[in-house]
């Protein structure tokens, strides 16, 4: 019993060439996709401000930025590799020409650690849906803490950072939570990750 124990804590520490590859494949990815949806947030932006509402811009398409480190821990299962895998994705947005700059590494460490913690709260045994749902909670209390103290989240009224949570939860959660879940068997039914 000791020995299976110990040999699944060293299996979700010890990092194989194919994982290394999963995730950086990941982060190239979903940069590409990072940097395109920081070119759809501006148009979104635009549209919500004539109407007052140009903070829910940030929130509808966080769960998009959101997605790197969920998918490279589902598909490695390792210890660090949301956090890895967030700010590859970060990175990569960077040297595109991301409108944020060197920032956006902060916003993916953030990220990254954020969604991380809930894979941690499951002692790294629990890669699925439930998995995947207390990553998309705690990945959306802690980005919004940042927000909070970056984005100048604290100058909004209760009912509208309550929104703003709620819009952000709702974004995470599909797109970090139920897209990378479908992914992820998309991936697992390939045959690819043969995890025998």
């Amino acid at each position: 019993m000791n020995r299976q124990s110990s040999r699944t804590k060293s299996s979700i520490f010890n990092y194989s060439l194919r994982d290394v590859a999963f995730i950086a494949l990941t982060g190239v990815f979903c940069g590409a996709i990072f940097f395109a949806t920081s070119l759809s947030y501006n148009f979104l932006l635009a549209g919500l401000s004539a109407v007052g509402l140009a903070p829910v811009a940030n929130d509808l398409l966080l769960g998009l930025w959101m997605i790197a480190g969920p998918l490279a821990a589902m598909l490695t299962r390792k210890v660090l590799a949301c956090t890895i895998g967030e700010i590859l994705g970060s990175f990569v947005e960077m040297i595109l020409g991301g409108q944020w700059g060197a920032a956006t590494l902060i916003s993916g460490l953030i990220q990254g650690v954020g969604s991380g913690l809930g894979f941690t709260m499951t002692g790294y045994r629990r890669f699925d849906k439930f998995g995947l749902l207390l990553s998309a909670i705690t990945g959306t209390v802690v980005s919004f803490g940042w927000s909070l103290i970056s984005e100048g989240y604290l100058k909004y009224n209760f009912g509208f950072l309550i929104i703003l949570f709620i819009v952000r939860f709702i974004s995470i959660g599909f797109f970090a939570g139920i897209l990378v879940y479908w992914i992820n068997k998309l991936v697992e039914k390939s045959g690819i990750l043969n995890r025998d």
